[in-house]
């Protein structure tokens, strides 16, 4: 994708307007992904089979740009790409959420 530089591995899924990464390292972590799919309003983080965080595609343009994610991910506020999980804006060239 133009604009979004990849420096270290990530789990990404994109939709029309946003993408999410998780870092690789943590996507395994079961307790990680309790906490994403229990704080995101609209259902893009699931558990799956395995304990591991699972994207749920099909739901990433639902999202209200809430930072809930963010914040359960370890993330600094107001430090972009801080955490464990990034929130890219593809219709504002790839901005990350801070």
């Amino acid at each position: 994708m133009p604009g979004i530089e990849r420096r270290d591995p990530r789990m990404r899924a994109e939709g029309t307007f946003i993408a999410v990464e998780v870092d690789d390292q943590v996507a395994g972590d079961r307790e990680l992904a309790v906490r994403l799919k229990d704080a995101c309003p609209v259902d893009i983080f699931a558990l799956g089979d395995q304990g591991a965080v699972q994207l749920v595609e099909k739901n990433l343009d639902e999202c209200v740009l809430c930072r809930l994610c963010l914040d359960a991910s370890g993330h600094t506020a107001g430090t972009a790409g801080s955490g464990a999980v990034k929130i890219i804006k593809l219709y504002d060239n790839g901005a990350i959420l801070a």
